[in-house]
């Protein structure tokens, strides 16, 4: 995004209220038509479903500058999942009029809006690939790289933090927590991945890459 393109949109949502929500709060209930067009000016939140035997399944993870739900902006879709906060977050609420009035005339903000939106979609097509035809030993592999290069803090040392627990990776990949710590537990013996109080720490993304086999 351009600091252009992340102008307009910030000076567009100023008008409207700052609003602040704690961990675990759910901002769209599935089945509910959603108030509008929330911001995310920090935090993180999740958008998820609930399987027939009650497992939630996660969709996306929204990070700032996002905006959502857009699908049930522009296309009117009925809305059929939960959005929920994962941190504490900050955000905005601009109603689905005035939104799509606003990217009707800015041509340069839907272009962004697309381009975010393919490159979202390449990742989720990776990820059906896997769980249609990969292990769960690949398909932990592809997690641990796809939430490193999105939301991984990294360090000096050249390795990354990301905030996340086993218990949180099961519930984005649909595999039990036993299935996961177990697959961790390999990944731990080639001196990739360490887990500690803070999350995962990845030790070496370029080894993890090339573990899943490259080409991501």
């Amino acid at each position: 995004m351009t600091s252009d393109v992340a102008q307009k949109i910030n000076d567009f949502f100023a008008s409207y209220r700052m609003q602040h929500f704690k961990k675990r709060h759910i901002l769209i209930y599935a089945g509910n038509e959603p108030p509008g067009i929330f911001y995310l000016i920090s935090g993180q939140v999740r958008e998820y479903d609930i399987s027939d035997s009650g497992d939630e399944i996660v969709v996306n993870i929204f990070k700032p500058p996002a905006f959502f739900p857009m699908s049930w902006a522009i296309n009117k879709t009925p809305n059929q999942y939960f959005f929920e906060t994962t941190s504490p977050v900050s955000l905005r609420q601009a109603p689905a009029d005035e939104a799509l009035a606003f990217l009707k005339t800015n041509l340069d903000v839907v272009f962004d809006l697309l381009s975010r939106l393919y490159s979202g979609t390449d990742g989720i097509l990776r990820r059906m690939a896997h769980l249609m035809g990969g292990s769960a030993y690949s398909r932990v592999l592809f997690e641990l790289i796809i939430e490193c290069r999105r939301f991984g803090k990294r360090q000096l040392s050249g390795t990354y933090i990301i905030d996340l627990h086993e218990s949180e990776l099961a519930d984005r990949m649909g595999l039990s927590r036993e299935s996961v710590s177990r697959e961790i537990a390999k990944i731990k013996k080639l001196g990739l991945i360490e887990v500690s109080r803070k999350g995962l720490l990845i030790k070496n993304l370029t080894k993890l890459d090339k573990e899943l086999g490259g080409g991501l």
